[in-house]
């Protein structure tokens, strides 16, 4: 019930700040793929995520994300998460961050990663991410993943 709490509390913050965004933040949505690597799992991952960066000043800015993956292997099923990311400003264009949170369905665990997001044009983005997941009593996941999205 805790991590209902938190991931509902996550999705609220993001759905309600859109009308923030004329004091200096960026929501976003996102299409997302990649490879999923540990306890004998290498297969390729799709998702999407929904969030929102609140500018930090000039050089810096903090999120918040949920997103949905699905590993496509028969049998796996969404893996939902939710969590925060922090980072600085590249140049006029980029943004290098680091990012954790909670994941929760099939597996129950802790992530930390970092990534780079990119600007093509003046609403859309490309991004690469990396995600090592804790797992209990199992040997942990990596995920590397790469997206396109659109920022408004």
């Amino acid at each position: 019930m805790k991590k209902f709490a938190v991931a509902a509390a996550l999705l609220t913050a993001i759905v309600a700040t859109p009308a923030m965004a004329a004091e200096g933040g960026e929501a976003r949505v996102e299409l997302r793929g990649g490879y999923v690597t540990g306890s004998g799992l290498d297969d390729a991952t799709l998702g999407v995520a929904a969030g929102y960066d609140f500018d930090l000043g000039s050089t810096a800015f903090a999120g918040a994300e949920v997103a949905g993956d699905k590993v496509l292997v028969d049998g796996a099923d969404v893996q939902f998460s939710a969590g925060g990311r922090l980072g600085a400003k590249v140049g006029a264009a980029g943004k290098a961050y680091v990012t954790g949170g909670y994941t929760f369905t099939d597996i129950d665990d802790p992530y930390i990663g970092a990534g780079y997001q990119h600007k093509l044009g003046q609403n859309v983005y490309a991004k690469a991410e990396y995600r090592h997941q804790f797992i209990g009593n199992f040997s942990d996941f990596d995920t590397f993943a790469v997206g396109v999205g659109f920022a408004f």
